[in-house]
């Protein structure tokens, strides 16, 4: 297996586990993400972003496929099986995800799902109605955004 497939599946064991600090360890310095809730993370971003998740995650189970990389990209599908805690609905969202590497560490991920899917499982009629619409999308941003801030301003 190629060193940074193996990264791959560390990380996503790290992330079945909800260990927030492995998961951190597999980025670069320099790492970036961006996904249709989260558009723009930058390194301290992102791992902010995996702890707050992992945290937040009680029931959350992980199930990573499909991991391939070589020596600069790689991509792998997961599914996230989770209750919303916004509303207590079930969620089943797919993603497939691309990654860049640098230093042997991840420099660049960038995950894709169905926001429209996405939003009507985790937000039920509002959802299914408004899912499409760029509305929907930059207010569930926006909500995540403050969530996210909040999270790295908190005191330990």
């Amino acid at each position: 297996m190629h060193p940074n497939a193996q990264l791959l599946e560390t990380f996503y064991a790290a992330f079945a586990r909800r260990d927030a600090a492995a998961m951190a360890a597999c980025y670069h310095a320099d790492a970036r993400f961006a996904d249709p809730v989260f558009p723009a993370l930058d390194g301290a971003g992102v791992r902010a972003m995996w702890a707050m998740l992992c945290a937040g995650g009680k029931d959350l189970r992980i199930e990573a496929s499909g991991i391939v990389a070589d020596d600069s990209e790689g991509r792998a599908h997961w599914d996230a099986h989770y209750t919303f805690s916004g509303t207590g609905r079930p969620v089943l969202n797919r993603i497939d995800a691309s990654f860049r590497f640098r230093d042997g560490l991840i420099v660049d991920h960038r995950d894709v799902f169905d926001f429209h899917a996405w939003a009507t499982q985790a937000l039920g009629l509002g959802g299914r109605l408004l899912g499409g619409s760029g509305w929907l999308r930059r207010k569930v941003q926006k909500q995540a955004a403050a969530r996210l801030d909040a999270w790295q301003r908190r005191k330990p």
